[in-house]
């Protein structure tokens, strides 16, 4: 008897489960149209099904609505998979006060600037994110805010704090004077020779980032005299490599000057940041060694136009702006022609958070098809990421990450800057 009612208990309680599952509903999308990331052409009349937080189904045709189910109707919309900028800095926006403010504000400064502009750019479309590089590691604890429900933002991958040598692209003490020049040491991303580039990669695990990043040349906006040389020797660089192999993490490099660049793909780094004197010989080395290039045209076109007006930048600084930034556009025209593997990135955070878009219609004027504009903002950051599995394409299985605009972006791509559309995860944060 004990037996029995034990067994009957169970049933009840897989049943109350069951009926609480089914009880929740689906959330079903009817698009009118779908780029998927993964295919060459958009496919019309497509009905996602969305379970939780993954998409359980992909079907051609708009399915009809169960009991419980939530409709979403973006039939006249072109929905595509979340987009991904893989060079963002949350924590920052570049004005005339960025030189100052290094002076007169704190961590937690920064970290509330950041929860404004993660906001703002989930809203453009953006439910994925790279940021290589920050101060305080503020970027990891908003990743960390954001996964928890604190706060509103895109699903965030960061480097914490970058690493360069002394005096390179990511010393903090770059331009400062005697008195508060100071030796970071690896903890704080400055290293000297292969141990302590190891023990930086080491610390960076430890800090909880989610990978590498190095500047493997010098800057545009560092108060430094050189954008171009070579800032890291190849024992340095190897150590780097290897050391963030250890740990799982994948190595992005900032890099304007060629030597730089080179001895970066030589040592097996993931991807190029910029590469702004990206040589023919540099592109067929990242050919060959599948090294992703993460063009960010945007920042180049912003510093470009910033160099001219008067006291935007210090000197130093502006010199070189205008030097670098106009360059970018075309070396991107050259690699993309190349063949090398591009994935989106913008750099913003020199220029404005929610702008981000802007880059679809600098690479399309750089040659690139808007279907592959896209793709690279999809798909292949997914594949820079190492998340392929999860994230990129609109597919059963991944995340339930989708945008959607009103219109053909691939008749006019303009219009990735309109998203009017976002879910991020199952969630819908915006449906104008």
């Amino acid at each position: 008897m004990f037996k029995l009612s034990k067994i009957r208990l169970l049933s009840f309680l897989i049943s109350l489960l069951l009926f609480t599952v089914n009880s929740q509903g689906r959330t079903i999308v009817h698009a009118g149209y779908l780029i998927d990331g993964v295919g060459d052409e958009a496919r019309k009349k497509v009905t996602i099904v969305i379970e939780g937080d993954r998409i359980a189904e992909v079907a051609s045709g708009y399915l009809p609505i169960g009991e419980g189910d939530e409709l979403i109707d973006l039939k006249n919309r072109t929905v595509m998979p979340g987009l991904m900028d893989m060079h963002v800095h949350l924590y920052l926006e570049i004005s005339r006060r960025t030189y100052i403010d290094r002076f007169t504000i704190d961590a937690a400064d920064y970290a509330f600037k950041s929860v404004k502009y993660a906001e703002r750019t989930l809203m453009a479309g953006f439910t994925t994110v790279r940021n290589p590089g920050d101060v305080y590691n503020v970027t990891i604890s908003l990743r960390n805010a954001i996964n928890k429900g604190l706060v509103i933002g895109p699903r965030i991958f960061s480097a914490g704090k970058g690493i360069g040598t002394t005096g390179g692209h990511a010393d903090p003490s770059n331009g400062l004077n005697d008195l508060l020049t100071y030796d970071a040491g690896p903890v704080g991303g400055v290293v000297n020779g292969p141990d302590e580039a190891r023990k930086a990669v080491r610390q960076r695990y430890k800090n909880g980032a989610d990978f590498i990043k190095i500047t493997a040349t010098g800057g545009v906006l560092s108060l430094a005299k050189s954008g171009q040389n070579p800032q890291f020797t190849m024992p340095e660089l190897e150590a780097i490599v290897e050391t963030a192999k250890d740990y799982g993490f994948t190595v992005a490099v900032h890099a304007h000057g060629t030597e730089g660049m080179k001895r970066a793909v030589l040592a097996g780094v993931d991807s190029i940041e910029h590469g702004t004197y990206m040589t023919a010989e540099v592109m067929e080395l990242m050919k060959e060694r599948g090294t992703y290039y993460v063009p960010t045209i945007s920042a180049g076109m912003w510093v470009g136009e910033k160099a001219k007006e008067d006291g935007f930048f210090p000197e130093i600084v502006r010199v070189k702006a205008a030097a670098i930034g106009p360059v970018i556009s075309d070396t991107f025209a050259k690699a993309y022609k190349a063949g090398v593997k591009i994935a989106f990135g913008t750099d913003t955070g020199v220029s404005a958070h929610g702008d981000n878009a802007n880059e679809f219609i600098y690479m399309a004027d750089g040659g690139m098809p808007p279907m592959e504009a896209i793709k690279s903002a999809t798909m292949e950051g997914a594949k820079l990421l190492k998340q392929e599995k999860e994230l990129g394409s609109v597919e059963a299985g991944k995340y339930a990450d989708l945008v959607a605009v009103s219109g053909n972006p691939l008749e006019d791509i303009e219009l990735m800057t309109k998203v009017n559309f976002v879910m991020k995860a199952g969630v819908v944060y915006k449906n104008e």
